[in-house]
């Protein structure tokens, strides 16, 4: 086995692997000319796609929107309502994903001249997930001539029944898994169809708002065709990327092929702040430079989504949809304050799922469930168990009626998806689908010990399997003073990161600790010194009490570390500085 440095067990537990098995064959450590050809090659990049990935752009990725099912039918009746000024609502789901979805077909709408579209956002409280039928048929007495489904609707059988029986068309734009059978729908577009053709489904790693954007393109080729645009200027559907950008990182789409241009387009178009919704919530969000991918994840995304979670669930499609600069800072300056009312309410169903599942230590999924946890943060603390567990958790919220509401999130190569997914069609949940890595439940409290064995025996052992796979992955080894800005700079290059793409890894070392220490919310921060004389700055978060933790706090000057993580750039001082954000840590002697 190619073991970086000969560490088949490090401080934590794992050995550490050449990410790409040393890609082609080829050294490698360190080497500056060719680092940005490694770090594509090493995540999966064809040799001979290399400039396209070098500077990933829609031409180069863009698929002919006609290749997936329903797409031409649903571009179709959009024109057609477009023409003859119909009612038109937009109904989204209330995470980010569903907000930039629908905020972006409702400004290409407006902008192509359709008559005042609306937007419909579910209360996650009230309403629950995706489109009911009461809410349909109630949009159509209330005169919308079409209904475009975002981000939801490909499970929601009864519900498009109800709205078709109403006389409403609805056109369903999602990327969650579909069962072989599918609702009735005027048009479903979703890449994940189960009779998609290979080069559609090849797509199938789309947000919703990716397909929402292939949805907006057929559209504008429909009017553009039929000579619309002859006296009114057609809309650059390229300036809405940023909303594209948005909702796929925060979504934890695998940044793969088209993902990747719609990241890289989409962060150009953002750092010029045209849309005066996200200009706010930039502002809002204390972010000073232009966003980077790291900061659509873990800034402006959980802002977005806190609205769905604890507020209103309109406010993040009223912010991305308004022109008013008075109501974009009073709505941005609102979803930062329920943004840090959602990080307590985390905090708290946070602890006590970890304290649930302390004692289900045989289980192949961690499932756990509480009555009184709010169901707007069931999701942010399936993740963090996820990760600390280092297997797919499902955490479920109980009301007084004893029925639940779960949200699930999964490890690399196991489908959590498509478990649930057979588990409704089992009849053991109420409601439920998703995707690989993450899905959402309904289920009454007498199901979940059937539940939990059903997943035990469905997913036990490609579970094992993934985590007997388990690995740190690397991508180069230098020395402490190699941790510069320099390096940072060119390993962004190989960006963007994210997931299905990672950022890069590299290991610093030899190093003794010179100084240690714990502070803040049981980070350990530390300044190791290296064999070349150069000193850099690191910070192992959330690592007080583990292993990694603790050598980082006991090792003193006498014994060598090699450290692991992700290259920083530290701009709190006069002049900007590198640090290392550690994952690991093996010893060197």
């Amino acid at each position: 086995m190619n073991h970086v440095l000969d560490i088949s067990r490090s401080i934590l537990g794992q050995p550490w692997r050449w990410r790409g098995a040393g890609q082609d064959g080829r050294d490698p450590r360190f080497q500056p000319d060719d680092l940005v050809t490694g770090l594509l090659l090493a995540r999966g990049c064809p040799r001979d796609a290399l400039d396209d990935h070098r500077t990933p752009t829609i031409r180069a990725f863009m698929p002919d929107p006609s290749i997936f099912r329903d797409m031409d039918r649903a571009a179709e009746r959009l024109a057609q309502a477009v023409r003859g000024g119909e009612a038109i609502t937009v109904f989204g789901d209330y995470d980010v994903d569903g907000a930039t979805s629908a905020a972006l077909l409702i400004r290409l709408l407006r902008d192509v001249g359709a008559a005042d579209p609306q937007a419909y956002i579910p209360d996650r409280l009230m309403e629950g997930y995706g489109p009911s039928g009461e809410a349909l048929v109630r949009l159509a007495a209330g005169g919308a001539n079409l209904i475009v489904t975002v981000d939801c609707g490909a499970q929601a059988f009864e519900a498009l029944g109800m709205a078709r029986e109403a006389g409403v068309d609805v056109i369903v734009v999602d990327h969650h898994q579909c069962a072989t059978a599918l609702p009735h729908a005027h048009a479903l577009v979703n890449p994940n169809r189960l009779d998609e053709a290979a080069d559609a489904a090849a797509h199938g790693h789309l947000a919703a708002v990716g397909v929402a954007f292939l949805l907006g393109a057929a559209l504008l080729r429909v009017l553009r065709r039929e000579g619309w645009f002859a006296d009114r200027v057609e809309p650059k559907l390229i300036e809405l990327l940023d909303l594209v950008a948005l909702g796929t990182v925060a979504d934890v789409a695998s940044l793969r092929g088209l993902n990747r241009a719609f990241v890289a387009q989409g962060l150009k178009v953002m750092a010029g702040r045209r849309n005066i919704g996200l200009a706010a919530l930039i502002e809002a969000s204390r972010l000073a430079r232009a966003p980077t991918c790291t900061d659509l994840g873990f800034a402006l995304g959980p802002r977005i989504n806190a609205g769905g979670r604890v507020g209103k669930s309109d406010l993040g499609v009223r912010l991305l949809t308004t022109r008013d600069p008075d109501e974009a800072r009073e709505i941005a300056v609102e979803l930062d304050r329920l943004n840090e009312e959602r990080r307590a309410i985390e905090t708290a169903v946070s602890e006590a799922a970890q304290e649930a599942a302390a004692g289900q230590g045989n289980r192949a999924v961690a499932v756990v469930a509480g009555h009184g946890w709010h169901p707007g943060v069931i999701g942010i603390v399936a993740g963090r168990l996820k990760e600390k567990l280092s297997r797919p958790a499902i955490v479920i919220a109980l009301d007084e009626a004893g029925v639940g509401k779960g949200s699930g999130r999964s490890i690399s190569g196991v489908d959590l998806g498509a478990a649930v997914l057979a588990a409704k069609e089992m009849g053991l949940l109420v409601a439920g689908g998703g995707h690989a890595m993450a899905a959402g439940l309904t289920i009454a409290a007498d199901r979940i010990d059937a539940f939990v064995a059903f997943l035990d025996e469905r997913l036990a052992e490609g579970i094992t399997r993934a985590r007997d796979d388990r690995a740190l992955l690397l991508d180069a080894v230098l020395a402490p003073g190699g941790v510069n800005p320099a390096l940072v700079e060119a390993l962004e290059a190989g960006g963007p990161y994210g997931a299905g793409w990672p950022a890069p890894r590299v290991v610093a070392g030899p190093v003794r600790v010179i100084r240690a220490d714990v502070v803040g919310a049981g980070h350990v921060r530390a300044v190791v010194a290296g064999e070349d004389g150069r000193s850099i700055k690191t910070i192992a978060f959330r690592q007080a009490d583990s292993a990694l933790g603790q050598a980082l706090l006991g090792a003193g000057a006498t014994r060598r570390l090699w450290l692991a993580g992700r290259a920083r750039i530290d701009d709190w001082g006069s002049r900007p500085a590198a640090e290392l954000h550690l994952e690991d840590a093996a010893w060197a002697d």
